[in-house]
């Protein structure tokens, strides 16, 4: 996981000068696709809320794009360190257990910039090849994250060294991109020819399932961890938001299949609108709660001088989350509490990403990040 460092200085001992800042993509973990993650999911939050406000879609349309560049990037990136950093990406998937969780997020990444291309840059490049990127972009992320659903877990088991007394809430990351996969392939039903709008949202709710099940097994192994052990860095406190992924995620997926059963299975729409609303209020329920609990942690550990490091991250894309999970409740029950609860995590979650994100240039660009 990359942290604030202190910059290197070159010359005779005492010297003040510092050394030229290069990027070292030795350094360029996957944990990075999280920056991703947060500014797409504000592009697909802009689209979801049930307002519509002069030109919220014009600035979702702009933060998409900037979502789409940066994964761009990234991808390049981490193309190089692979192929010059053969050892430090090994290091990551198998033998660091602190890391290798962290390809949950690629898959994520690549899921959320793709059904932002959908809903947002369809007026900008058409709806065609929109929906073609979002086609590729969603199959490949969700290969990628059944194969990281199954694959980590795997490790855990058979090769890293771990506690279940110190887990910490880093470990849901890689079964919660199924989800993100249940979620967002729902969008592609009404552009899918012959019987693949029905095999979408059967595949869809599976997916809902493997990670929803996966998830409840994990989640009270990770509650021990935090009680018994607590976080064992200050940095580490901002982890504590991905609680909040899979509740504000698992929502949005019922809530945008119920969407989709109307075009691919009309018998079931009854009962997944019915299904979506009581899961999604009960577990947006328990959400609210645990962002009470996650937001006095880091006011605690920011009163701590807790340092900036790329978790602050985590404060983004499972808020965002809450965002399109309430706005789907919002549409299906015409209640306007949810409505209310919407557009105010829109608003934090903004505020959330404005910080994340400058913090993350400001970083780059004084060589406190990958040196």
């Amino acid at each position: 996981m990359s942290v604030l460092s202190t910059p290197r200085t070159s010359g005779s001992l005492g010297s003040s000068r510092s050394a030229p800042y290069r990027l070292d993509l030795a350094q360029l973990g996957p944990n990075w696709y999280a920056a991703v993650m947060g500014t797409a999911i504000v592009a697909n939050g802009a689209a979801a809320l049930p307002v519509r406000l002069p030109g919220l879609l014009g600035f979702g349309e702009l933060v998409w794009a900037l979502s789409l560049a940066a994964l761009v990037l990234l991808v390049a990136g981490r193309a190089v360190h692979f192929a010059r950093h053969r050892e430090a990406a090994r290091s990551q998937l198998l033998d660091n257990p602190a890391t290798a969780v962290f390809y949950g997020c690629p898959p994520m990444a690549l899921l959320a910039v793709g059904f932002g291309t959908l809903v947002l840059g369809s007026r900008l490049i058409g709806t065609g090849p929109a929906v073609a990127v979002d086609l590729v972009l969603w199959t490949v992320g969700t290969v990628y994250a059944v194969v990281v659903a199954a694959g980590i877990p795997y490790l855990m088991i058979t090769r890293h060294e771990l506690s279940a007394l110190k887990a910490n809430p880093t470990w849901l990351l890689p079964g919660v991109a199924p989800m993100v996969a249940a979620a967002l392939g729902p969008a592609l039903v009404p552009h899918l020819p012959g019987p693949w709008p029905t095999a979408m949202l059967y595949g869809c709710y599976a997916l809902f399932g493997a990670s929803l099940l996966g998830i409840l097994a994990l989640l009270p192994v990770v509650l021990a961890g935090l009680v018994h052990s607590k976080l064992p860095t200050l940095v580490l406190t901002p982890s504590l938001f991905l609680v909040l992924g899979p509740l504000g995620q698992s929502t949005t997926a019922v809530n945008q299949l119920a969407d989709a059963a109307k075009t691919a299975a009309p018998p079931l729409v009854g009962a997944a609108t019915a299904f979506a609303i009581l899961y999604g209020v009960a577990v947006m329920g328990f959400a609210m709660l645990w962002l009470g609990i996650a937001t006095a942690a880091n006011l605690r550990a920011w009163r701590a001088e807790m340092p900036f490091a790329m978790t602050w991250w985590a404060f983004t894309f499972p808020v965002g989350t809450l965002v399109t999970g309430s706005s789907g409740l919002a549409r299906h029950t015409g209640f306007d509490g949810f409505t209310a609860l919407a557009v105010g995590l829109y608003l934090l979650l903004l505020a959330a990403w404005a910080v994340a994100g400058t913090r993350t240039v400001r970083g780059l660009l004084k060589g406190q990040l990958l040196r």
